[in-house]
Order: structure tokens, then C-alpha cells, then sequence
């Protein structure tokens, strides 16, 4: 791995928050960023809920996240961060080659999509990319992704969550992860009968009326992952 600062000498590092739900995988990517010059890691996560509050005790330049995460996943948190922390950039972190987790990533304001198993070659490309204004997309899957959905055409690109509000997203996710009615209520500090509201409608919206379907679909859109 090229080690060379990406930084000017007299620039502030690099701020990196790392987000991942699995040490091993948090330790080895902490590893390659304690190894560049020019980078300082903030801080470490285990899911999204708790970047929202490390964001804003370590107010970092950039946060490292994969896109699955258990409770609110990446590109939930991603949503939240573009939106209450707009200077922020984000990479998200996947094993998948999927292009509706790029699409999704990228419609929901992430600055990166980078593959794990590239990251130990392309993370300094990723965060000079990043902190420079740019997108990056890890090169196993930035040919074949933008002939099909151009950057200038991903604005107007569709994906199957965006008929759901951000809350009937949520209760999807912890559905899919096969949290109860009462434990999604605790967990979202509601009551069981707007859990029970809030499932009807996305189960209406997306024609899906079996917990193994909404599993699926939470599969294959990137809010839960077959690895976690």
C-alpha cells in the first residue's frame, strides 16, 4: 500500500470515524488508517445510532462506515448524517458489488463506495478523493456501475426505498432483523400501535405482506446484510 501523505505537511490530518459492526473487520481497517500519514482516527462505532453521537462529540472530516449495520444501518445513519452534518463525508464500506446498494449510497449523499476487500489498496485514493470534493467508487465496480447509472443521471434514478419514510424505514430494518413489535417500540421510543401503523403502510406501499418477504427486499436494497 502506498503510505504517501495525502496531505500538505502543514494541513490539519484527516479525521476518520470508523464504523463497522465487526471488530475484526474495524480493527484491520483501523490498522491501514493508523499506517497513513496525514490521517487521524477519531473514533470507532459498532452501529449507526451510535456514529450520529460520535459525530458530534469527535467531529470528524470523514467517517469510514459499512453499509450494514444491525439497528440503523449505513445508509440510514448516511441519510442523518447528510442532513444534520452536511461538511461530513462519507465512504461507505460494503462487500457487495450490488448496484442498488451504490445507488442507494449515493442518492443518500455518500462521497465514497468502497469494497472491503479493496481497501487495503485504494483507501488513500478513497479519502484524497473524498476530502477533495470528489466521488469515489472502488475500481471493481466503478466501469460497469456508471455506463449504467451515469453521476449525472443518479439524481433522477429511482430506488424501491424511496416510496418509504424515513421511519417506516427503520421499522423495516429491525422487522428484517426479527425484532418484535415491542422491541421495535422500545428501541424507537414509541408506542406498539405506531410500530403496528408504521408496518401496515410500508407493507402496503411495497405489496409485501410476509416477514420473509420484507426480509428479502431489506436484502436486496442494503438495509440488512446476509453477512450480519
Amino acid at each position: 500500500m502506498n503510505t504517501t501523505n495525502i496531505l500538505a505537511p502543514s494541513i490539519k490530518p484527516i479525521r476518520v470515524l470508523l464504523a463497522d459492526d465487526h471488530t475484526l473487520v474495524r480493527a484491520g481497517i483501523r490498522a491501514l488508517l493508523e499506517k497513513l500519514p496525514g490521517v487521524e482516527v477519531a473514533g470507532e462505532a459498532s452501529d449507526g445510532r451510535a456514529v450520529i453521537d460520535l459525530i458530534t462529540a469527535q467531529q470528524p472530516d470523514v467517517v469510514l462506515m459499512d453499509i450494514s449495520m444491525p439497528g440503523l444501518s449505513g445508509l440510514q445513519a448516511l441519510a442523518r448524517i447528510t442532513r444534520d452534518f452536511p461538511p461530513v463525508r462519507v465512504i461507505m464500506l460494503s462487500m457487495h458489488l450490488n448496484d442498488e446498494y451504490v445507488l442507494q449510497a449515493l442518492k443518500s449523499g455518500a462521497s465514497g463506495y468502497l469494497l472491503k476487500r479493496a481497501a487495503t489498496a485504494e483507501l488513500p485514493a478513497a479519502l484524497k478523493a473524498v476530502t477533495g470534493g470528489e466521488i469515489y467508487l472502488s475500481r471493481e465496480i466503478s466501469g460497469r456501475f456508471l455506463k449504467k447509472f451515469p453521476l449525472h443521471q443518479i439524481a433522477r434514478a429511482t430506488s424501491p426505498l424511496e416510496q418509504l419514510t424515513s421511519r417506516q424505514r427503520e421499522i423495516l430494518q429491525l422487522l428484517a432483523e426479527g425484532q418484535t413489535t415491542k422491541a421495535i417500540a422500545s428501541i424507537l421510543k414509541v408506542s406498539d400501535k405506531t410500530v403496528e401503523y408504521h408496518r401496515a403502510k410500508l407493507m402496503t406501499a411495497l405489496k409485501i405482506f410476509d416477514i420473509p418477504g420484507l426480509v428479502r427486499f431489506a436484502m436486496r436494497t442494503g438495509l440488512i446484510s446476509a453477512e450480519s
